[in-house]
């Protein structure tokens, strides 16, 4: 993520659901752990809607989702992953959330906050789902100037 071999002190990771990080960030999570910064994980969504499988309840899948962030970021190195609940797939930016992640922002006071991209885009190999798109709002909007 830097060239110029910035570690934080403190970083928190805030994503829409359980595995954006892994696809996106956790190199950075994990090369900033690995030399003594404090990483935290906060994933907003349960990721509660990830799964068509037959008999695959809601409750069910948010379970495994959460078990399988949690040894994620365990393996990358972070010392704590913060699970908020919000329902997968109907995540928007409200005051609410923004709320919620600043108490987050204000608990572990991180000296960087990553999130995702606010901006609306695709191509023919990814598309900014709104979920991401709603959490990069709210996250921006939450670390300045609510926190």
């Amino acid at each position: 993520m830097s060239q110029n071999g910035y570690v934080p002190e403190r970083a928190l990771f805030i994503y829409a659901h359980p595995d954006d990080i892994e696809f996106g960030v956790a190199g950075t999570a994990a090369k900033w752990a690995k030399q003594g910064c404090e990483v935290t994980y906060v994933i907003i969504t349960d990721g509660n809607a990830g799964s068509h499988e037959e008999g695959m309840t809601k409750e069910k899948i948010a379970a495994i989702r959460r078990e399988e962030q949690s040894a994620a970021a365990q393996t990358a190195g972070a010392q704590q992953c913060v699970f908020l609940g919000y329902d997968d797939g109907m995540l928007q930016p409200t005051l609410a959330l923004r709320k919620d992640l600043v108490r987050e922002i204000r608990r572990y006071r991180p000296n960087v906050v990553v999130c995702g991209d606010p901006a609306f885009y695709y191509s023919e190999s990814y598309i900014n789902h709104p979920d991401h798109r709603a959490a990069a709002v709210a996250t921006l909007e939450a670390v300045f100037p609510a926190a």
